[in-house]
């Protein structure tokens, strides 16, 4: 179990958008040293664009200097060295079942500028586990398209992000959340859209594709480069992968007997998710979770006008000070429902994460995988060591793995080192802030050195 997972002082929600006034960087230098193919979709409208590409405004060098000397981001991400166009898009993609055509929205960042006249590779990302349903990533204020456009496009990179099925302009249903299929198809739909987008925004593409994501999204890039390798090999020139905080290993993180850290936000949403996708999951919601959530679990999340934080406050979920994960847990779910899937293999919550686990497959471009080894949210024993072990197991020589748990230490913790008083309060913000804020830029500069090594 990951440092903090489970303890009574654990920081019970957790927003995973990447929250700038957290950095607080004082001495990272170090650690930032660390085609468009032929072929098609065989169906021709998945990534065809619903609507015109629109320029929402273009950063320049200079503001997103600003923006990173002010967040103390800058020895990670570098200077700026283009203009950023952020262009927003809404495109066709089919849903959960693979064959209901509907659309997603997203940003395209288009870098710019006399030092950024090149042909660019195109960075796919995806985003981490959202609450909210209206959030899109075609926004310059927010803060993941931020960090975007600092790390990957004012460096030169050409990035297209994914808002996911059900989110912002998306007309689909629900949002299948860790459903890797549709995760997949919206990531690669994402792709054909930019591709489609770029003569119209001034983009000028290399043909090279990356993939990367973080938390969810590292699960949905992994998933989309498995598919795009496997499925789409003349289509798409993958040169790299680097994905970040994935839950890959998502059977056996049921077998855990503690809560991860904001286990009543992610697991009430794979759940009702997966009884969307499969149908089988539960045969009544009142066998899964107890009363008042099985109310209204089913249509909770992503929310219209809830964030992490309000969602605890209002009472939507349960959480607040001094409540563990367990404790959560033990206030929403069905104790034999969690108990089944824990202890059979023909549990229909275990089978269903079984068929979304990203375990046994061999990629054929390079691989990083990056996470912190305090996160108390995606454990890295459950998932990234598992996932590496895995590629190990099969001889594979193209696959990196990257613990960035002394930076974020040295950096964020108390002296320069993780806090071990679980009843303290620099243990509850050391631990809450770790997953959602501390950790992810870390990952994304080893992302960018080993994009920067293949683009």
């Amino acid at each position: 179990m990951a440092r903090g997972a489970g303890t009574g002082s654990m920081v019970p929600f957790l927003d995973e958008g990447i929250s700038m006034t957290y950095f607080r960087y004082t001495c990272v230098a170090a650690a930032a040293a660390l085609l468009v193919a032929c072929g098609g979709s065989d169906d021709p409208d998945r990534g065809a664009l619903k609507d015109a590409p629109v320029t929402i405004t273009t950063l320049t060098a200079a503001q997103i200097d600003a923006g990173t000397a002010a967040a103390g981001l800058q020895a990670l991400s570098g200077k700026a060295k283009c203009d950023v166009k952020v262009v927003a898009l809404n495109y066709i993609t089919v849903g959960a079942q693979g064959n209901e055509e509907t659309n997603a929205s997203g940003v395209m960042l288009v870098p710019g500028g006399a030092a950024c006249a090149a042909p660019a590779a195109l960075v796919a990302y995806a985003k981490g586990t959202d609450m909210q349903k209206p959030r899109t990533l075609a926004n310059p204020q927010d803060n993941e398209t931020f960090l975007l456009a600092a790390m990957y496009a004012a460096q030169g990179y050409a990035v297209v992000a994914t808002d996911y099925l059900g989110f912002a302009k998306s007309g689909y249903a629900y949002h299948p959340y860790l459903h890797a299929d549709s995760e997949a198809r919206t990531v690669i739909d994402s792709v054909r859209a930019a591709r489609a987008a770029a003569p119209s925004v001034g983009a000028s593409l290399s043909g090279k594709v990356m993939f990367t994501g973080y938390s969810q999204g590292g699960h949905a890039s992994m998933a989309a480069q498995r598919a795009a390798e496997r499925d789409h090999a003349t289509e798409f020139n993958v040169v790299a992968g680097a994905h970040l905080a994935g839950p890959y290993n998502l059977s056996g993180s049921l077998q855990l007997t503690d809560a991860i850290a904001g286990f009543q936000f992610f697991v009430p949403y794979l759940v009702t998710s997966w009884q969307k996708v499969y149908g089988n999951v539960y045969t009544d919601v009142k066998t899964a979770f107890k009363t008042p959530y099985s109310g209204y679990i089913e249509n909770l999340l992503p929310s219209p006008t809830l964030n992490y934080t309000t969602l605890v406050t209002t009472g939507a979920l349960p959480g607040g000070p001094g409540v563990t994960p367990n404790q959560a847990r033990d206030a929403i779910f069905q104790p034999d429902f969690l108990l089944g899937a824990r202890t059979s293999v023909t549990h229909p919550l275990y089978v269903a994460a079984k068929k979304n686990d990203l375990l046994g497959w061999s990629p054929k471009a390079r691989v990083m995988l990056c996470g912190g080894a305090g996160d108390p949210t995606v454990p890295p024993a459950v998932h990234q060591q598992v996932m590496k072990a895995d590629f190990d197991s099969r001889g594979l020589t193209n696959v990196t793995s990257v613990d960035v748990d002394a930076m974020v230490q040295s950096v964020f913790g108390p002296g320069g080192k993780a806090p071990t008083d679980p009843t303290s309060a620099a243990f509850a913000t050391y631990y809450g802030n770790y997953h959602g804020t501390y950790e992810p830029p870390f990952c994304h500069a080893q992302a960018r050195v080993l994009f920067d090594a293949v683009k």
